[in-house]
């Protein structure tokens, strides 16, 4: 029998909103309460398990080594270092910042219940703003990708055997790509504050080279899928437009320097780059939620009174997302996971999560709530629905299973991921070529080497999971999956049992 016959028509829309909301966040207390302080270290682990270039002594994750040390050389420039970005040995610059910047808003918000993993956080930070650097080293240039995306993935090896092409691509006034440089410009930014008081020296050195990236950005504008459609496309092109991005680099760029230019250019802009736009999307190719929360502080805190409708944006998204009054391009699954259309859902899960999460934060510090139509959301309310999406992946769902690799007792085995599917080189001294990693691909059997704390793509709206790294979009974990999910994290790992 379908579930809406169960309801009587004369049941009003906060009644039934109610009435979802509590079958969908009730069903977490279901199982034994997570360890959450586990789950963050392990999802920090996880991006060290994503390092390219020369490992350091400390590195964790001990089955990868050295690797992609000459990046850049064809181009007469040092490229090395960085994440790769999911399963594969593609160094994308793109979701590399947004990955960057997500990282360090986890830190800002959430850095002092991350316990001893703080350490850990603030280096995965470095990690990413370091590689930043050299990628913008030369004024009017950032180096956007390393590595021949259609040379990659017709290969399947482990990073340290790579022979396929590492060619170097960049913008410039010429080919400009004011989408990836604005986000290159938020990270920076973003990671400055990270560091203002732990190293100010370096914290200078990236609000110095925020604002000269998000000038650039400002002033050659273009989305860099259009100056390198052929290369970006179909992987991480910008489908959204670069106007989000110049928002969200000026967001950032204002909340790090506090400088007076940054909050005009964000006033004057705002209807010009659409910050009201997609108000339910945040990801690594729109920012429109996010810039809207973001600036939303200002405003609650009493601070800034001319971004009031960025916080009614902000507002507006929250309504968008609740559990029985979503927006339709919003669903959630029988067993309460948030799922947007697109790949790998995961990504949403864990944006949207972090942004409920540091709202109600900011909404609880002005004792504040949102309407919502008939329906008043609470911060109490947004830590709930937050805290269900955790739960979800640590194992709270219909299939008892993890989604994040080596927590719990359950959990995907046979990620989308090379280095973790093809013998190590301690394992396996001897190259593994290209096409010799193919047999590793099409094996039943679990990855030889746990990438511990990666997060996968996740399950369909039917809650159903493939374990098979045939079916990628399911089962390969990425950066910017997890970036969100340490901020998460490091609060319940503090405030797990709050009311």
């Amino acid at each position: 029998m379908a579930r809406k016959s169960l309801i009587s028509p004369e049941i009003s829309l906060a009644t039934l909103s109610l009435v979802l909301l509590v079958v969908l966040l009730s069903s977490s207390a279901i199982h034994a309460g997570h360890d959450y302080r586990d789950a963050l270290r392990k999802s920090i682990m996880f991006f060290e398990g994503q390092r390219s270039g020369k490992l350091p002594p400390d590195q964790r994750l001990r089955w990868r080594r050295d690797s992609a040390l000459r990046d850049g050389s064809s181009a007469g420039v040092d490229l090395s270092g960085g994440y790769y970005d999911a399963g594969d040995n593609v160094k994308f610059g793109f979701p590399m910042a947004f990955t960057t910047t997500m990282l360090s808003w986890s830190v800002i918000d959430f850095g002092r219940t991350m316990g001893p993993e703080l350490k850990n956080a603030v280096g995965a930070v470095r990690w990413g703003t370091d590689y930043l650097l050299k990628a913008t080293a030369i004024p009017g240039v950032v180096f956007v990708q390393v590595g021949d995306a259609y040379s990659d993935h017709n290969c399947w090896e482990r990073p340290e055997d790579m022979d396929t092409l590492r060619s170097v691509y960049k913008i410039d006034r010429a080919h400009p790509g004011s989408d990836v440089a604005g986000e290159t410009a938020a990270a920076l930014a973003a990671a400055s504050i990270v560091f203002r008081k732990r190293d100010p020296a370096y914290s200078r050195l990236l609000l110095d080279r925020a604002t000269r990236v998000f000038a650039f950005a400002n002033r050659y504008r273009g989305a860099y899928s259009s100056s390198l459609y052929h290369v970006v496309c179909p992987f991480y092109c910008d489908f959204n437009g670069y106007q989000d991005e110049l928002l969200w680099g000026a967001a950032w760029l204002h909340k790090a320097s506090r400088k007076r230019v940054y909050r005009e250019f964000i006033v004057k802009n705002e209807v010009v780059l659409r910050a009201g736009d997609t108000i339910n999307e945040f990801g690594w190719d729109n920012k429109h939620a996010g810039i809207n929360v973001l600036i939303s502080k200002e405003v609650l805190m009493g601070k800034a009174e001319y971004f009031e409708s960025f916080k009614q944006n902000a507002d507006e998204f929250i309504c968008s997302i609740l559990p029985g009054i979503s927006h339709p391009q919003v669903q959630y699954s029988r067993g309460g996971l948030l799922v947007k259309t697109g790949g790998s859902n995961m990504q949403h899960v864990t944006s949207l999560s972090f942004l409920l999460l540091a709202y109600s934060n900011y909404l609880s510090h002005a004792r504040k709530v949102v309407p919502c139509g008939e329906l008043t959301a609470s911060p109490s309310l947004l830590r709930q629905v937050a805290k269900r999406q955790v739960d979800y992946i640590l194992g709270d769902n219909p299939l008892g299973m993890s989604y994040m690799v080596g927590y719990g007792q359950r959990f995907p085995r046979r990620i989308h991921h090379r280095g973790s599917s093809v013998p190590s080189v301690s394992a396996h001294p001897a190259r593994i070529g290209c096409k010799e990693g193919s047999r590793y691909f099409l094996s039943p059997n679990p990855n030889p080497n746990l990438l511990v704390g990666a997060v996968v793509g996740g399950p369909n709206v039917t809650d159903a999971f493939p374990d098979s790294r045939p079916y990628f979009v399911q089962s390969e974990p990425t950066t910017y999956i997890n970036a969100p999910l340490v901020g998460l994290l490091g609060y319940f790992s503090t405030h797990s049992s709050w009311r």
